[in-house]
């Protein structure tokens, strides 16, 4: 089993840790509905990806009307 060969001090483990960064989403325009999405994902709101509609979408109002009939 390794061992340590001596005590690393607070600011030599700090400097290293300094790389440890959050880095924001990216986030852009859906071409076909303009809401925000998260890059090379399907979009929530309209179900496209590349020009494609990959999910076919329904409005919660039409699901609502459904469960309620």
């Amino acid at each position: 089993m390794a061992l340590p060969k001596g005590k690393i001090s607070r600011a030599r483990g700090r400097k290293r840790r300094t790389h440890w960064k959050l880095t924001l989403p990216g986030i852009t325009d859906c071409p076909q509905c303009h809401q925000k999405k998260l890059t090379h994902r399907v979009c929530k709101h309209c179900g496209y990806y590349d020009g494609k509609q990959v999910i076919k979408m329904t409005d919660d109002k039409d699901k609502k009307k459904k469960e309620n009939a």
